[in-house]
């Protein structure tokens, strides 16, 4: 269930940034209040998926996919330009996602607390 809140912190985080755009410096209302709405649920969602993954690897794998995503959406959508600078930047960030799962820190099982193991051993 952490990596499905994982999963909305990252689309929402994706939609207030798309408001935030759109919202063209606050000047707009509706933008702008989706744009707060939104991020307080991306934020809701990590801090749920916290409950189970390391924060270094959830946060790299939300600002990361979230950056990704974004670059993505505002080619496709805003014209923004995209160059190889920016193609082997996004690259690198989706090489560091997968070598912080691969160090095993993604499915980290819960240690008892230090008052547990002390307890027991006492």
């Amino acid at each position: 269930m952490h990596w499905f809140y994982l999963a909305l912190a990252i689309l929402f985080e994706v939609a207030g940034t798309i408001n935030m755009k759109m919202s063209e410096g606050f000047t707009k209302l509706l933008p702008s209040v989706l744009l707060v709405v939104f991020y307080i649920c991306s934020l809701s969602f990590l801090t749920l998926s916290l409950k189970q993954i390391e924060i270094s690897v959830a946060y790299a794998i939300w600002s990361g996919l979230g950056i990704m995503i974004i670059t993505l959406i505002g080619y496709s959508f805003f014209s923004e330009q995209i160059n190889g600078l920016k193609i082997f930047s996004i690259l690198l960030i989706i090489a560091g996602v997968v070598l912080l799962n691969l160090s095993g820190g993604a499915h980290a099982q819960e240690q008892p607390k230090a008052e547990e193991t002390d307890v027991q051993a006492g």
